[in-house]
């Protein structure tokens, strides 16, 4: 009996300790799954801004008071948040916590508590986001309403950029550079950043003259605006550096009247800068109406422009580009076209030599060129070809857009709308993940 009850006791404890060990471990793991969750809430709140710095304590304990108790690993025992500690120059965030755990067997007097303890850390961040959509309302955009399918992707890709966002806390801003003849910046804009060049038969001048048009001038430029011309062509340099040319080919090739698809000196729809109106932006997206050739290469220049610093001088406040800082803000241009590059002013001296039905190496190297001057600034390029049947075309787009990085695709053809708006939405959520997790 001496024996059996030695045997008995053992057995007990070794039971005991078995259901208790395991019973820990249990809890240790259901523990640590609470605080990666919370920590990862929490640093996800931060990043979008639906939290600030000083309430991240406050988040990270209501996800754990949330998951104490209540059955599972963790049936009664309450966590323990024990420290919160924000790293705001390596923008991470560490929380520790523990829980008592109450033993199924205490066995012999031991304790009739255990204390289990975790620890876990993720990084957040403030990067702004940054994009400019560069649309092509050319007239070829009417064949099948092609507009009308760009209209209905861009505005679907505004929502999904914006998703999340905090309107007390914008995070993410967003310009739209509709394109074709010239690009229509605004009257505002206009009147400090475009430099209109004087017609041949204006006041005996000769073409390209660069003295200013004066005030009250019969000529309204209507916010029209082509090349920036001579050294700063391929730069971002600001207006106050060069303004940027209305080219004086551009009326007299209007005024021809003779390329089809209703050619007008602007885009009917203005560009619109960096903004965190959504409701705003896609109004502006609904006016597109598409006319005119296919001048990308201004559409770049500008949309370039709308996310450089440079011309922070040059716009209202809440329009202004952040600094070029990757730990900062993520840069992004979408470009889109439906055909090739075939008009530039800055390469010819005539009307008759603006446009050219098969593409002019000229507009292509100049997009390219631009292309690559904002990636070396680390602005991640986009590209979309839509319903694209000219080799050249297909060829621009391509060396326009970011090397394809872990599968990452930056160059899209779409021959329907159905495929240009999944092309769009594919982009947008793109951006979203890389901001969160770059």
């Amino acid at each position: 009996m001496v024996v059996a009850g030695v045997v008995i006791a053992v057995l007990v404890l070794a039971v005991g300790f078995g259901v208790g060990t395991a019973q820990l471990m249990n809890a240790k793991s259901a523990l640590g799954a609470a605080v990666d969750a919370a920590v990862t809430s929490t640093t996800r709140d931060l990043t979008l801004g639906n939290v600030t710095e000083q309430q991240a304590s406050a988040s990270v304990k209501a996800f754990l008071d949330a998951n104490s108790g209540g059955g599972g690993a963790l049936p009664s025992g309450k966590i323990v948040l024990d420290r919160v500690t924000l790293n705001r120059s390596a923008y991470t965030v560490e929380v520790a916590a523990h829980v008592d755990v109450p033993l199924f067997f205490p066995v012999f007097g031991l304790e009739k508590t255990r204390r289990v303890s975790q620890t876990s850390a993720a990084a957040y961040s403030f990067r702004q986001i940054e994009v400019a959509m560069i649309l092509d309302v050319t007239g070829s955009m009417k064949e099948n309403d092609k507009i009308g399918a760009l209209r209905t992707a861009a505005a679907k890709a505004v929502d999904i950029i914006f998703k999340d966002q905090n309107p007390n806390r914008p995070r993410v801003r967003v310009a739209v550079v509709p394109y074709a003849n010239s690009v229509n910046v605004g009257s505002t804009l206009a009147a400090s950043s475009v430099f209109v060049e004087p017609t041949a038969n204006d006041r005996g001048q000769a073409p390209g003259s660069n003295e200013p048009r004066p005030p009250g001038s019969s000529y309204n430029p209507n916010g029209c605006a082509t090349e920036r011309k001579g050294a700063y062509q391929y730069t971002d340099d600001g207006p106050q550096a060069s303004m940027v040319n209305r080219d004086y080919l551009l009326a007299e090739f209007v005024s021809q009247g003779n390329r089809g698809y209703g050619t007008r000196d602007c885009p009917e729809a203005a560009m619109m800068p960096l903004t965190a109106d959504a409701a705003a932006l896609k109004s502006r997206i609904a006016s597109f109406a598409a006319s005119g050739g296919t001048a990308g290469h201004i559409g770049i220049q500008w949309g370039w422009y709308m996310l450089s610093p440079k011309w922070a001088g040059a716009l209202a406040q809440s329009q202004q580009p952040e600094p070029f800082d990757t730990t900062k803000v993520s840069k992004y241009a979408i470009l889109m076209t439906d055909g090739e590059f075939n008009l530039s002013y800055f390469d010819v001296d005539s009307p008759d030599a603006v446009y050219n039905d098969y593409g002019k190496p000229a507009t292509r190297n100049a997009a390219t060129t631009l292309c690559t001057k904002m990636k070396a600034q680390g602005i991640e390029i986009f590209t979309i070809g839509f319903d694209l049947t000219e080799v050249n075309a297909k060829g621009t787009l391509q060396s326009c857009a970011s090397p394809d990085t872990g599968g990452l695709r930056h160059f899209y053809q779409a021959s329907t709308g159905t495929e240009l708006e999944k092309a769009f939405t594919t982009i947008a959520s793109n951006m979203q993940r890389l901001a969160l997790t770059k």
